[in-house]
């Protein structure tokens, strides 16, 4: 069962994307922290006016691979393993970056962790917000049913702030159903986040969703399959 624990909606004012998409050549690399970054902001600028011939890019994970390719950006900086900040900091392009111009595309808010350290490092950052985040206003009945009468035998997280949402969105109910349940996280700050909301089966796997039907196959083809 799908349930959506964020909803990803267009900012109001696009000025400031519009905005940077006039001034892009004046920036040595351009930064997108997610499949949502690349999809609001180049929907917005190559509409208007070609990618940067000289413009470096980088992105997290395959996923926003993917998508970068699909509007036609194929030369890509992107960490091979693990799809974080830190991951992309650790690559050669993003240790010498002083004098360097970094433009980041992202949604509302965020981790900073990206910014500061490229600004420790000695480059100019901007910041561009090309989306909003909210929780959605969905009803939680049917996956209670679900848990009621056994037919929910995990749920897999896929970042923080979502397993904040789907916490405050299944109620105290959910919440006592959800610390028996077996939850699959494919990064230690999602794990980190759910033992400090009680969760008492949190199974880490490697990154991406690939990550995560691994670590399922590997747990249900094992003793812990339901019986």
């Amino acid at each position: 069962m799908l349930f959506p624990v964020l909803e990803i909606r267009d900012i109001e004012n696009v000025a400031p994307v519009l905005d940077a998409a006039i001034r892009l050549d004046s920036f040595d690399l351009a930064v997108f922290v997610s499949p949502n970054a690349i999809e609001k902001a180049l929907t917005l600028i190559l509409t208007r006016r070609a990618w940067p011939a000289g413009l470096r890019v980088a992105a997290l994970g395959k996923s926003s691979e993917r998508e970068l390719a699909r509007h036609g950006i194929h030369e890509v900086i992107s960490p091979p393993l693990r799809f974080d900040s830190e991951a992309l900091l650790e690559l050669p392009e993003l240790t010498d970056v002083a004098g360097k111009r970094v433009i980041i595309f992202r949604g509302d808010g965020g981790r900073e962790v990206l910014g500061d350290t490229l600004k420790a490092r000695g480059a100019a950052i901007e910041y561009v917000t090309c989306y909003r985040r909210a929780r959605p206003q969905l009803d939680p009945a049917p996956l209670l049913k679900l848990w009621e009468v056994g037919q929910l035998d995990a749920v897999t997280l896929t970042s923080s702030e979502g397993l904040r949402n789907f916490h405050e969105m299944i109620g105290r109910l959910g919440q006592a159903w959800l610390k028996k349940t077996p939850a699959f996280v494919p990064h230690v700050r999602i794990a980190e986040q759910a033992r400090a909301l009680g969760l008492g089966k949190v199974i880490p796997t490697d990154p991406g969703d690939d990550g995560l039907m691994a670590g399922l196959r590997a747990y249900f083809g094992s003793n812990h399959a339901p019986r």
